[in-house]
């Protein structure tokens, strides 16, 4: 807490640079020079070109995610709101980050220059923005000339409502992206957007559109070299930002992504930005639009006129006449679907506070639909129409199959991601695309209208290139999602531009993962699936390392390093129905629901659901770096942190049960098989006390336990001199007991483990994948269950290998950065000298897993193994 702080006011909180003050305090941040990131320019002769480097923006956090970019050591996260300490200084412009340490932050060390960060090349550098002067002030009253004055003068008035011009530097790298964000689409969703853009950008670069539109930032960046536009909504908000560059004239016409925060979304379902955001980063995003692809979007000219010669009735309430748009992108229809989004459009506006989630959205045009096919409002519609198609009648025909409906589609989707054409190549037609001038003209009755959400489609009329339509009484419409009832008239639909659109990008950034024995093909992956529940990922969203405790173990498949998600889809099902088919070594048979969807786990910060229409834009190693992790909304939780039978006595009754029977465990005897000369001598109280010496041969399975290469043989094997593993060319089947023991080292379950083993379970079993219950133990960090076994289990399991990548538990712990297991193992006596199948120890594991401490840790113990084998030796 500052000691100047007045604590008067409300606490605000900068969407710049995210400073918490008090309204009275601002003034006193100000006089300390404790400014905000500066986003523009005063308006200046010079300063413009000049300045164009940019110096950091430091600002104190007392909570900050990541690492240190000095020492690389995580912060330290203090939760409690009695704690002031500040822990970290970043900049507020390229987000690096320091310990609030001289050994850390010293500004020596520091380059003055900022580079932005990695979204330097869309971030509009402030040195662009120019605040023009108010009038009257001294600047604005500089000489000019008497030809210039009544030029000035005239530029004068246009810019008073302009408070900001740009000047941009061009620059080839350089794609400045402007963000419109509309806080009203899919469940007023986009108002939580608004800070998180401003805080990665510019924020003169993000217009929230509920504030005059997107004609300002438009006008403003119009002349921008390289522009790009982002916008937040939902399809109208789109056709919105289209139809304004339209008015302003842009050439060309800056192309435009999407954020689907919307209900429907169709246009960013045809370009492949999903059918709504989720809770993908935004920083991904933002990387998406500066590397996707621009493509072509055919829009269209609607004109209406009344048609006089129809009779007339009475008007019905609402009845306009005109179309709430000219132009549109996506679709136009008249009928019985019209008529449900009119109703869903007057029930919003008139309580819109009921209709807050895209999920409430639906829901309503579901039960509004089901309604009006019940009533059978439109049975007469085939009747009030006249339709033609290049001069071609196409009424006859509407009338014959006596539709309730019409669609006039640009775009293959249509109501949330249906397709109303069918198949994209049927027979008689063009393939549908949205870029062939073409519109698709199709009818619906209401039997086709309810089969269209499971894989329907309407009938296919005509491809065309100019439409006529005449009404003969009043109907609801709907042009993208904007409807209205429309007096009798005469509509002509002709084409009018294509405008450029950004295409999501399909990912390929990632490194193939290298987890084959050299004898499999390089480019095949065996992959452990492991699922996570919905209620575990919205608890622990925030911490990775027990999402992944909290995640259950699937099973292993095998697919190419090249395979896009649908393609792993397809072999987790063959999985699963391998599982229920045939009788599994694993444990009883796994079931996913329906409604599962795969989860990117590469991504430093969290994890993030992949929207299923999107899984062919993902390949497997962009979202897996050695696990691959699904979530299904249905599993039951599997984390200790939401389970309500956990608790303190709960653990505690663990505790002591788990010590009772290390307790009676210790007093049995211990069977072992000696290769050697030696004496075994036991204690009062239980111990066994060994004084051996053997010959030194190198084990029997190179596989299993392999040496080093250029080391002795007893560096990798000394240490564990009296124990001889099996070789395991084909596992033994598990027993019931030794499958219980499996199942319960992976949940954690240290008093289920402690009874099956007092029963007589094998605690060297390995499951169908050679892995024992320290692998899986270790592997998902639980230290009481590693603690037991190391106590309980003979020392053999220490240096145990699985088949899949020949590593052993301390590889697990090593590349799961489970820093207090690896501590555990190594005192232990495991071997930190052994390689898997690729040539990593466990150092080398910690270094892949970027935990320095760790490999640091791992390579002193290292050394002082190979000195300890080294002694062992000379004394044989």
């Amino acid at each position: 807490m500052d000691p100047d702080c007045l604590k008067m006011g409300q606490r605000k909180k900068c969407i710049a640079c995210k400073i918490v003050a008090h309204t009275a305090c601002i003034g006193i941040l100000e006089q300390k020079n404790l400014k905000c990131k500066p986003t523009f320019r005063e308006a200046g002769v010079r300063n413009y070109r000049e300045q164009t480097s940019m110096r950091h923006h430091w600002v104190h956090r007392r909570r900050q995610e990541g690492k240190c970019k000095q020492c690389g050591k995580s912060f330290q996260q203090r939760f409690s709101f009695q704690n002031k300490d500040i822990i970290a200084i970043s900049c507020s412009w390229c987000k690096s980050a320091y310990h609030n340490k001289t050994t850390c932050f010293m500004m020596q060390q520091i380059e003055e220059q900022c580079t932005l960060g990695i979204h330097a090349s869309i971030i509009v550098p402030p040195s662009w923005i120019i605040k023009l002067p108010r009038k009257g002030s001294f600047k604005s009253s500089l000489r000019a000339s008497k030809k210039r004055k009544a030029s000035v003068k005239k530029r004068r008035s246009k810019e008073d409502n302009r408070p900001f011009i740009l000047k941009p530097i061009p620059s080839p790298l350089i794609k400045p992206v402007i963000v419109f964000i509309n806080p009203k689409s899919g469940g007023n969703q986009g108002a939580k957007l608004f800070h998180k853009f401003c805080w990665l950008l510019n924020p003169r670069q993000v217009f929230d559109l509920s504030q005059g539109g997107p004609k300002y930032g438009l006008e403003m960046y119009k002349k921008v070299p390289n522009l790009r536009i982002l916008a937040a909504g939902g399809d109208g908000t789109v056709g919105w930002i289209l139809a304004t560059m339209d008015s302003l004239g842009m050439t060309p016409p800056a192309p435009v992504g999407i954020l689907p925060v919307g209900t429907g979304n169709d246009l960013a379902r045809t370009l492949n930005w999903g059918g709504g955001y989720t809770d993908e980063p935004i920083s991904k995003i933002l990387c998406n639009i500066e590397d996707g692809q621009v493509v072509q979007l055919d829009r269209w000219n609607i004109e209406v006129t009344s048609n006089e010669s129809s009779e007339v009735d009475p008007p019905e309430e609402g009845t306009v006449d005109r179309l709430p748009l000219e132009v549109f992108n996506n679709y136009f229809s008249l009928g019985a679907d019209a008529h449900v989004a009119l109703e869903f459009h007057e029930s919003r506006e008139a309580n819109p506070e009921k209709f807050n989630s895209r999920f409430r959205n639906k829901m309503f045009y579901a039960g509004a639909g089901g309604r009006d096919m019940l009533k059978r409002s439109w049975k007469g519609f085939a009747e009030q129409i006249k339709l033609e198609c290049d001069g071609l009648d196409l009424t006859p025909k509407i009338q014959d199959m006596k539709l309730h409906c019409l669609l006039i589609l640009n775009i293959p989707r249509y109501a949330s991601g249906t397709l109303p054409w069918g198949n994209p190549n049927a027979v008689g037609f063009e393939p549908q695309t949205h870029d062939d001038g073409y519109l698709e003209i199709i009818g619906f009755t209401y039997s086709s209208l309810a089969t269209l959400h499971v894989g329907g489609h309407g009938e296919r009329l005509m491809q065309c290139r100019e439409v006529r339509l005449t009404t003969y009484k009043s109907m609801p419409m709907q042009m993208d999602g904007e409807p209205c009832r429309l007096r009798p008239s005469h509509i002509n639909i002709t084409f009018r531009n294509q405008a450029n659109m950004i295409t999501k990008p399909k990912r390929r950034g990632s490194v193939p993962i290298a987890n084959d024995p050299p004898s499999s093909l390089p480019e095949r992956l065996r992959l452990q699936v492991s699922r996570i529940a919905m209620a575990d990922y919205e608890t622990l969203h925030f911490d990775k390392e027990k999402l992944r405790q909290a995640s259950v173990p699937l099973g292993i498949i095998v697919v190419d390093n090249n395979a896009d998600l649908e393609q792993v889809r397809e072999e987790i099902n063959k999985m699963l129905h391998h599982f229920q088919t045939e009788p599994s070594d694993i444990g009883p048979p796994t079931k996913l629901s329906s409604q599962w969807c795969f989860l990117d786990s590469t991504t430093a910060e969290r994890f993030f659901r992949i929207d299923k229409a999107q899984e062919s834009l993902h390949y497997i190693t962009d979202i897996s770096s050695e696990d691959l992790y699904v979530l299904d909304p249905e599993m039951a939780p599997a984390s200790p942190y939401l389970r309500p039978d956990v608790t303190n006595g709960h653990h505690q009754h663990q505790h002591q049960h788990q010590q009772q029977q290390q307790q009676q465990h210790h007093h049995h005897h211990r069977e072992l098989t000696l290769h050697g000369n030696g004496a075994v001598t036991g204690g009062e109280d239980g111990t066994l006390t060994l004084n051996f010496t053997f010959p030194v041969t190198p084990p029997k399975s190179p596989n299993l336990l392999r040496s080093e290469p250029g080391t002795p043989n007893c560096a990798a094997g000394l240490d564990r001199p009296f124990a001889t593993v099996p070789e395991t060319s084909k596992p033994a089947p598990l027993s019931a007991l030794d499958k219980q023991l499996i199942d319960a080292s992976k949940r954690g379950e240290i008093h289920k483990i402690a009874d099956v083993h007092h029963k007589g379970a094998n605690l060297l079993a390995t499951d169908q994948y050679g892995m024992t219950a320290l692998h899986h133990a270790a592997r998902f960090g639980h230290k009481g269950v590693v603690k037991f076994l190391v106590d309980n289990a003979p020392p053999v399991i220490l240096d145990m290998v699985e088949h899949e990548k020949g590593q052993t538990a301390l590889h697990k712990a090593a590349w799961y950065q489970r820093r207090t297991i690896c501590h555990m193992l190594v005192a232990a006596g495991a071997s930190l000298t052994r390689t898997d199948f690729q040539g990593n120890s466990p150092r080398q594991q910690a270094l892949k897993a970027e935990d320095k401490e760790l490999a640091a840790y791992l390579e002193n113990q290292e050394h002082f193994q190979l000195v300890q084998s080294e002694d062992q030796e000379t004394a044989v």
